[in-house]
């Protein structure tokens, strides 16, 4: 955490992730997703549950926390499926997640990782893995990407009128690999 002092009247958030940086298409298609299939044995339909990551992950439902639930609605989709039922794949919504979501206010690694160990739940245990592959995916993947055209001159247009920050809920792992800032 930081202290900022304000300089003007607005203050302009803005996330890294898809406003400054074209990054969410890389992090979604090459890190959530195939992780998303390894982790929950979905082989079989991958092209179903590639179909149902994208329609989830790429609906901000819940605002900046929309990883866990956007795996829920990934998994409950996938069970209607036809052709998933056709495949005999199994899909089990993973309840103790679902019920983590419900109560617990910071959905984030930290408080995933401290219900783990709390109650050992496998669901909560599974969601946890799946997570922690999916940010080494990003930190090993997501490199190179610059800001969105036009970004640094739509900054100095505001800068007279707000303070600005840029802002992001990517692991400080991903954002700074190997020592060096990817922003």
């Amino acid at each position: 955490m930081f202290d900022l002092d304000p300089q003007h009247e607005f203050l302009v958030g803005i996330d890294s992730d898809g406003c400054a940086f074209d990054t969410m298409e890389v992090k979604h298609k090459e890190c959530f997703i195939p992780n998303i299939v390894n982790s929950y044995d979905l082989q079989g339909i991958s092209k179903y549950a590639r179909e149902a990551a994208e329609s989830s992950i790429f609906i901000p439902k819940a605002g900046g926390s929309i990883v866990f639930p956007a795996l829920i609605e990934t998994l409950e989709w996938l069970s209607k499926r036809p052709e998933v039922r056709a495949r005999g794949v199994q899909i089990t919504i993973p309840e103790g997640l679902v019920r983590w979501i419900k109560t617990e206010t910071k959905l984030g690694n930290p408080a995933l990782s401290a219900a783990v160990a709390a109650s050992g739940d496998p669901h909560l245990k599974q969601a946890l893995e799946w997570s922690v592959a999916v940010n080494e995916a990003v930190a090993r993947i997501v490199r190179g990407v610059p800001p969105f055209p036009y970004l640094r001159e739509s900054l100095e247009k505001l800068a007279p009128r707000a303070d600005l920050i840029v802002i992001s809920a990517t692991p400080n792992e991903a954002l700074t690999g190997n020592g060096k800032s990817t922003i």
